[in-house]
């Protein structure tokens, strides 16, 4: 800036005075508001973060859980087996483990759908067979192939089903 060659009045320092405060407010209300800006978008940032590290942990809990589900499957189906005389001792011990599955599943809030006898719900039952049957009334589960399971409120596994029809 060139200074000028008469001496500065009191009103020009004032006009200039004003002028640069009317200045450095607009640059400070420019840096205020791009602050905001950052720490709005920082803000979302931690939180998207957050819930997509908190949603990753659900699902592999899920998928855990899942996997567990799947081993309790051959449980069941060595449960329906007839071992004979000499496998008393085995079915027991079978059982147990049968039984210990069950109750750490219950324990991180997986629950078994009650399939058999109920009306078929396509949110919670796979339909794999339909089935002519007198004594049962129309979409009726009459067997049940694959036990589904819950987990909370939320399908962890639908159950395989087998359907009246009339």
């Amino acid at each position: 800036m060139t200074m000028p060659d008469e001496p500065l009045t009191d009103s020009t320092e004032a006009l200039i005075s004003t002028d640069q405060v009317a200045d450095l407010q607009r640059e400070r209300d420019d840096y205020h508001d791009r602050w905001l800006r950052k720490t709005a978008e920082f803000d979302n940032y931690r939180r998207r973060v957050e819930r997509e590290r908190r949603e990753q942990a659900d699902q592999k809990v899920t998928d855990f859980l899942l996997e567990l589900v799947h081993a309790m499957d051959d449980f069941d189906r060595a449960l329906m087996v007839d071992a004979g005389e000499g496998g008393a001792a085995y079915r027991k011990g079978v059982e147990l483990i049968h039984a210990n599955l069950n109750e750490l599943l219950k324990k991180h809030g997986v629950r078994p759908i009650e399939a058999l006898g109920a009306d078929f719900d396509p949110n919670v039952h796979q339909a794999v067979i339909h089935e002519s049957s007198p004594e049962h009334r129309e979409g009726e589960v009459i067997g049940e192939l694959r036990r589904g399971y819950m987990i909370g409120d939320r399908l962890l596994r639908p159950a395989m089903v087998k359907v009246a029809k009339p």
